[in-house]
């Protein structure tokens, strides 16, 4: 007997209400193992993939790629204990070699009614699942196999574009037959629907040369149909005179996932906070000469290589240590000033998802070194998609080193709620006064946004001044070490 469950979106944390859809990673049909990651979602705050707690054959997917679905909709259906989708009648025993079901493809005895991984994301659980269950007939000798109706969900599934009848393999029921998720890719990437092929393998299962030789039979019939479309004439409509060209149509981009986190927070920055910008130009000759000196070191004084922005963010939590008013947020409900204990410090990472600002945990108690470290890995996890929404939430104030881009200044927006944001320009040679005279020298730009509610000009200046000093004259910074 098998059992349909439902596997809905779970709970992904830091109060996410919804999450889009961005790949199917299974089929309807596909025979899943616990904790098989079974679908990729983009939430506000990062790309995941979503493990399915039950072991089973997929007979249901919802929605689709690019489509936005609410915390606890329903995902996809598994039929548990059953070796086939449960749409479609099981075969009896003595047709079962003539099924076309590869013994590969039967879930694993783990997969039990009511069993669950244990292992699932913040929110739900796999110990008393919301099950759906379906008794599944066996056909009787002689009758001949038709689908039975799809389950009864409460949300009624987003169809799936399936060219062949739903659950027909060739004119047999069942799921298809692959056993290599390389063979499923490579039929997605081309378009190739795996239920049209027959398989050349053992009871009929589709190996790599199948949907080889499909994807050289698609090239051949589309260079044909070229072919017959170029030696056949082409009448040209003549314009017309003084015909007006019609109007290219705008293009409408939705805001949503991390473009529309980022223009929510922005929005909610702009419209909530009294926010003022001060800005100096900084000669870091000297800073520069002390990194050089620092990754030039070897032996026992030796170690990893130090960046420029590694020591401007050690040198701006020395600087919160001395204007902390600019470590804080303002709780409008309350009209209360909240000065944070600890510096958890963001830095703006521009990656092909959009920008994203990952958080150096602690960053008071580290050294340049340590910062440097976690800023390495936190970059190549957002490079990769991978970082997790915790480690992009809970930050107490953002440096921002917008010179990358080859620019000087900028008035960055505040990362809401926070009450401050350091920028920083490329480091240039500029002509400067230099102990009385003219010199060339690396000249940089540090502009600081900061919250007019949490404090006056004369603090901001101060800490900027003083993250200026320390620019310039990297020995300050022996006074807090």
């Amino acid at each position: 007997m098998a059992q349909v469950l439902e596997f809905k979106l779970p709970d992904l944390g830091e109060g996410l209400t919804e999450a889009e859809i961005v790949r199917w990673l299974v089929e309807v049909g596909d025979v899943v193992a616990i904790d098989q990651p079974v679908v990729e979602v983009e939430t506000a705050k990062a790309m995941v993939e979503v493990p399915c707690p039950y072991g089973g054959v997929v007979t249901a997917r919802f929605g689709e790629e690019g489509s936005e679905l609410p915390v606890g909709a329903p995902l996809l259906t598994v039929a548990v204990g059953a070796t086939e989708a449960p749409a479609s009648p099981a075969p009896s025993t003595s047709s079962a070699s003539s099924a076309g079901t590869p013994a590969a493809e039967e879930p694993s005895a783990g997969s039990e009614s009511g069993s669950g991984s244990g292992n699932v994301l913040v929110g739900y659980g796999t110990g008393a699942p919301a099950a759906r269950r379906r008794r599944i007939r066996p056909e009787r000798a002689g009758t001949s196999a038709a689908p039975a109706p799809a389950p009864v969900v409460e949300h009624e599934p987003v169809p799936v574009a399936v060219p062949a009848a739903a659950g027909e393999v060739n004119g047999r029921q069942g799921p298809v037959a692959v056993v290599s998720p390389l063979v499923r890719r490579l039929a997605r990437q081309h378009e190739i629907d795996l239920r049209r092929l027959a398989g050349s393998g053992p009871d009929g299962l589709i190996l790599r040369a199948d949907v080889d030789s499909a994807i050289r039979r698609a090239e051949e019939a589309a260079r044909a149909q070229t072919r017959t479309t170029a030696d056949g004439p082409v009448v040209a409509e003549a314009p017309t005179a003084g015909a007006a060209a019609p109007a290219a149509a705008a293009e409408r981009i939705p805001l949503r996932g991390v473009r529309g986190a980022v223009a929510d927070k922005l929005s909610r920055s702009r419209s909530e906070i009294p926010d003022a910008t001060c800005w100096v130009d900084a000669d870091a000759t000297e800073l520069m000469a002390a990194r050089a000196a620092m990754n030039a070191a070897s032996g026992p004084s030796g170690g990893p290589k130090v960046s420029v922005l590694a020591l401007l963010a050690r040198i701006c939590t020395a600087a919160l240590a001395r204007y902390p008013e600019l470590n804080s947020t303002v709780d409008t409900a309350a009209r209360e000033i909240v000065r944070l204990p600890g510096v958890h410090l963001g830095f703006a990472a521009q990656t092909e998802r959009g920008l994203v600002v990952p958080v150096v945990r602690d960053a008071h108690t580290r050294n340049a070194e340590s910062i440097g470290a976690e800023i390495a890995r936190l970059t190549e996890l957002a490079r990769t998609g991978k970082l997790s929404p915790a480690q992009l939430t809970g930050g107490t104030f953002t440096l921002n080193n917008y010179g990358v881009f080859g620019v000087d200044g900028s008035t960055p927006i505040i990362n809401h709620p926070e009450a401050a944001m350091l920028g920083v320009g490329r480091i240039m040679p500029k002509p400067w006064v230099h102990n009385g005279e003219l010199a060339v020298r690396q000249v940089v730009q540090l502009s600081l946004t900061f919250d007019h509610r949490v404090c006056d000009g004369g603090t901001a200046g101060g800490f900027l001044r003083y993250v200026a000093d320390c620019v310039e004259q990297p020995a300050v910074l022996l006074r807090t070490l």
